[in-house]
């Protein structure tokens, strides 16, 4: 169902690639690398875009719009009003003092008029532009929700964050200020209007200050932009460096490298302090000049218009005038000059916003997508080529078949795709050749949220979300009932910490589980697959990073999650292999051995070589082992 901004609600539906393709090239991250500022100071094609989510609330844009030239209408007026009251008390003798009253409700009637229509013009823009904001986010992070992992893989979470926040928010202030940008041309061009309407020779000769501005903002703003941009990037590198030594604080004091840290700190912070000194002066340095020019003009008003005024050549009222609408002219001057800057910003942040929402869905259904039976939870892998980097395959021309309620462990070198294969069975990625079955379909032709229902992953470090024990354990069943979600946990062995806990199943956990264990965590983990209720389970080196003491608890909660699944389990552990009904081990994307345990054993292969030296893992094995 189309949004109001046109982007589509869920992943695009559309027909798979030919079978047995060759390998597709990869696409490059669609996120540039650099974070460029500035960019061009209108960009068709960005104003296009982004037009396309203004749209809706074109009929509320219009009110914005008027409300402000309301408001800039009333700001040319009040000049006349003062102007007319002057010079006509100056002629009107008795009757001054009616013409004066007169004025004063003129002027108060326009005053108030003038409120009105700035609150208005503020409160429409403000609700246009909060709204913007709320459809490009929802937007972007809706679409990341369904592009392809291959996409999360090359690009950098922390630009990602960049471009849902600060990118968002330069495009909401672009169209703020580019409607009131709008009264500011529409004051400057009235100003010069009138000043040469009420005297075109004193105009004339007011106005020959503002070449020099403009002479003086070309000088400026090449220096000023160089400055702004260095500071910038210093406070990157500062908002860097501040992330990682954070972040890597455990290995510091490790280390002991608190004092070369803070020294390396200290010098990027003080760069940056210097960075933003000098573009504080190239800000501040525009404002006296502009002040001085705005004195400059008022100087030959009261200067050229008081000695017209004694020559009876002008009228006081209209010498006043000049002197309000001078003390007005710079000021939205100032402010065009920021909001070109303001459209630099703004293009360069919608180049990235689009950039992200045109990333390709590379895993998409097909029109006729099928809804997956449970009645055979069987997993085929036919001759099945894959790989990440265009001709580097991972996996090469691997078949084997899990049969409903077999457990078969995959175990080999780092790097010999386990990983790959489970990413597979769940169409996080696309074969190159061959392909995965699920209860005798191919993947490619089942929904992606109905193959979801039926796929259950754990993974070596869960992601916990923040929230509650419960709403963690029912995540991916909203229906879940407490009892459900206790049942679950008492299932797995995880109930008896999670009573302990302050506020037991309602307790809050901090950001990815922090105040957890990992074998706590790991367990929540099984129980939020126990309560999916998926009929096929992969496990991805489950049971690694562990203490002796947990390892058996979750082994046997291991047992009971495998209880009548078909599973896939990349065994990290020994005691996890030997459980497994079926062995498989993979070197260089290849099967080289399958078996049983004491079958692989009496193969005298690797996986013999392996369990005779008694490694923990078969990543402690070089690949040419």
């Amino acid at each position: 169902m189309p949004v109001a901004n046109g982007t589509s609600t869920g992943p695009a539906q559309t027909d798979a690639g030919e079978r047995n393709a060759p390998p597709r090239a990869v696409v490059g991250s669609q996120v540039s690398y650099e974070e460029e500022m500035f960019g061009a100071a209108f960009d068709g094609v960005v104003v296009r875009r982004f037009w396309r989510f203004v749209r809706p609330y074109r009929l509320q844009l219009a009110f914005g719009i008027a409300g402000v030239l309301a408001f800039t209408v009333t700001q040319l007026g009040i000049p006349l009003i003062v102007r007319s009251a002057i010079d006509n008390a100056l002629v009107a003798g008795a009757g001054a003092q009616a013409l004066l009253h007169v004025a004063v409700v003129a002027f108060v009637a326009v005053v108030v008029f003038n409120f009105v229509a700035n609150f208005s013009q503020e409160w429409v823009v403000g609700r246009i532009a909060g709204h913007l904001l709320f459809d490009l986010r929802r937007a972007m992070y809706r679409h990341l929700q369904f592009v392809s992992l291959g996409f999360m893989d090359r690009t950098e979470v922390g630009r990602l964050m960049s471009r849902l926040q600060g990118d968002v928010s330069a495009l909401q202030e672009f169209l703020e200020t580019s409607i009131f940008a709008i009264g500011d041309l529409v004051l400057l061009f009235g100003i010069v209007c009138v000043l040469l309407w009420l005297n075109a020779d004193l105009g004339l000769l007011t106005l020959s200050v503002v070449p020099i501005l403009f002479l003086v903002r070309t000088v400026w703003l090449p220096h000023a932009r160089r400055a702004f941009m260095h500071a910038r990037e210093t406070s990157s590198a500062v908002n860097g460096a501040l992330a990682e030594n954070v972040h890597g604080v455990r290995t510091i004091q490790e280390m002991g490298r608190e004092e070369v840290n803070f020294a390396l700190f200290d010098d990027k912070a003080r760069d940056n302090l210097n960075a933003h000194l000098k573009a504080s002066q190239f800000s501040n340095v525009l404002i006296p000049i502009v002040d001085g020019l705005t004195g400059a003009a008022m100087a030959i008003v009261v200067v050229v218009g008081g000695g017209m005024v004694l020559d009876d050549a002008l009228d006081v009222g209209v010498m006043v005038a000049f002197l309000f609408y001078v003390q007005r002219f710079f000021d939205p001057i100032r402010s065009l000059t920021i909001q070109y800057s303001i459209m630099q910003r703004a293009m360069a942040a919608g180049q990235r916003i689009f950039e992200v929402l045109d990333v390709p869905i590379e895993v998409s259904d097909k029109r006729a997508a099928i809804e997956l039976e449970r009645s055979d939870n069987a997993i085929e892998f036919d001759n099945v080529t894959f790989g990440y980097v265009p001709d580097l395959p991972v996996l090469k021309r691997v078949s084997f078949r899990v049969a409903p309620g077999e457990t078969v462990a995959l175990v080999g070198p780092t790097g010999s795709g386990k990983t790959s294969i489970t990413a597979l069975a769940h169409r996080f990625y696309d074969v190159w050749e061959g392909a995965v079955r699920i209860g005798g379909h191919d993947v490619r032709d089942v929904r992606q949220q109905a193959l979801g229902q039926q796929v259950a992953m754990v993974l070596q470090d869960p992601f916990l979300f923040t929230g509650t024990v419960y709403d963690n354990i029912r995540y991916n069943r909203h229906d879940a009932t407490r009892e459900t979600v206790m049942a679950a946990a008492q299932a797995v062995g995880a109930h008896e910490f999670i009573e302990n806990m302050p506020r037991g199943y309602d307790t809050e956990l901090e950001q990815r589980g922090g105040n957890l264990s990992i074998g706590q965590r790991q367990l929540i983990s099984f129980a939020r697959a126990l309560v999916a209720d998926a009929p096929i389970l992969i496990l991805d080196e489950a049971t690694a990073s562990i203490d002796s003491y947990t390892e058996r608890r979750i082994q046997l909660a291991l047992a009971r999650l495998l209880e009548s699944r078909t599973a896939i389990v990349i065994a990290h552990r020994l005691a996890t292999i030997r459980g497994a009904d079926r062995i498989l081990v993979l070197q260089d994307g290849e099967i080289i051995e399958r078996g049983t345990h004491a079958e692989l054993l009496r193969q005298a292969g690797l996986y013999a070589r392996l369990y005779r030296l008694n490694y923990a893992s078969f990543d402690d094995m070089q690949s040419e082992a």
